[in-house]
């Protein structure tokens, strides 16, 4: 059913709900799981792929670390980095590449929050026609 499976992380804490989640059911479904973060500091959204900075490599380093965590659960997966505004690029990942499922977590916010933090998560899941699982970090 979840042959592919694209898990967006924002490289906080709240990634952890979401990794635990997807790494249960991709031993289920015998997925194969791609972890995308969107760097979206000053360097990132000016320069691309051809950013150099603390956050890029501290970006790459921890998208690493989540790979291998799954792999070494014997959990096939690939890690990408995108760059810009998260949520045109997880859209724009999702249309050029497919997945059957994109697993996301979320902060939690109301409006107010919302208006401040942003709305990746909403803009990305009206925006698709694949299946969005949210799942609220704690």
């Amino acid at each position: 059913m979840y042959n592919k499976i694209l898990v967006t992380l924002d490289t906080t804490p709240t990634d952890r709900a979401i990794i635990d989640h997807i790494k249960a059911l991709a031993m289920i479904m015998h997925s194969q799981v791609v972890l995308l973060h969107v760097a979206d500091g000053w360097a990132a959204r000016m320069y691309g792929a051809d950013a150099v900075s603390p956050e890029v490599t501290e970006d790459r380093a921890y998208l690493g670390k989540i790979q291998a965590e799954f792999k070494a659960d014997g959990i096939p997966a690939e890690a990408a980095l995108a760059y810009g505004d998260p949520a045109k690029e997880i859209i724009k990942w999702i249309r050029d590449k497919g997945c059957d499922l994109v697993a996301m977590s979320t902060h939690g916010h109301r409006f107010v929050g919302d208006l401040f933090l942003g709305t990746t998560a909403p803009k990305v899941q009206h925006s698709v026609s694949v299946p969005v699982l949210l799942l609220r970090a704690k």
